[in-house]
């Protein structure tokens, strides 16, 4: 594991932390394997350590920036496909212990695997070492790869939106096309955008997908987005 760790540039007091961080569900599953611990309870962690030092960094670094635009940039270093390529570059596709079956199928390369991988990851240095090796691995690792004051901007709305929805629990946004007006050569489109069956926001735009984006990105502005999502029943 020199190479991982070498990447990684921290080393674990307890090596069950690593391990457990490297093993994939699939692995637990074949015969002869179900006394390891897979990596999913350190996803959950790990995931919550990252959302928190990403926020407080940004919300540290961008002091102008309103909630919406602090949230967007947020989803922007967190998301599968961005964390995805954190592992990637780690290589941590080829260190995890993973069932054949998966193997076989492409598990070592796939988003949402080495986004878990990841992760779990930060949850196992965070357990190891406490908060500021975690921090350290965080700042290194996931926002170091693109500027902090791009990331607001250049984020799609709607991605962002439906990550954060989905991240609490709730089913993808919906978006609804209110009217359109204007000339046939340059339409203008309204659409509104349905969290948990309720409208949360109206945007407008000379496609359907400006008009979507616009729409996503109002309602990543409300305070009270996260109400709208219907909790789960007993």
């Amino acid at each position: 594991m020199d190479p991982l760790l070498d990447a990684i540039g921290y080393r674990f007091r307890d090596e069950r932390l690593l391990l457990q961080a490297r093993t994939h569900g699939s692995y637990t599953s074949d015969a002869g394997n179900a006394q390891c611990a897979s990596n999913q309870r350190l996803e959950f962690l790990g995931d919550a350590v990252i959302d928190l030092v990403v926020s407080e960094a940004l919300y540290q670094a961008h002091p102008a920036w309103p909630e919406g635009q602090l949230t967007r940039a947020r989803a922007s270093f967190v998301s599968a496909s961005a964390l995805a390529r954190v592992g990637a570059k780690l290589g941590l596709g080829d260190a995890l212990l993973m069932g054949r079956g998966e193997t076989r199928t492409g598990g070592r390369t796939r988003e949402s695997t080495l986004a878990d991988a990841v992760e779990a990851l930060v949850g196992a240095i965070y357990l190891d070492g406490g908060m500021e090796p975690a921090r350290g691995f965080i700042l290194a690792h996931i926002l170091a790869g693109r500027e902090q004051d791009d990331a607001g901007d250049d984020v799609d709305p709607k991605t962002a939106l439906q990550e954060l929805i989905q991240a609490h629990g709730g089913q993808p946004p919906t978006y609804k096309l209110l009217d359109s007006h204007g000339p046939s050569h340059a339409p203008t489109f309204r659409v509104e955008v349905l969290v948990g069956g309720l409208g949360a926001g109206c945007g407008e735009g000379t496609s359907k997908r400006a008009a979507e984006r616009a729409a996503a990105a109002e309602a990543l502005l409300r305070a009270d987005l996260l109400s709208l999502i219907p909790e789960e029943p007993c």
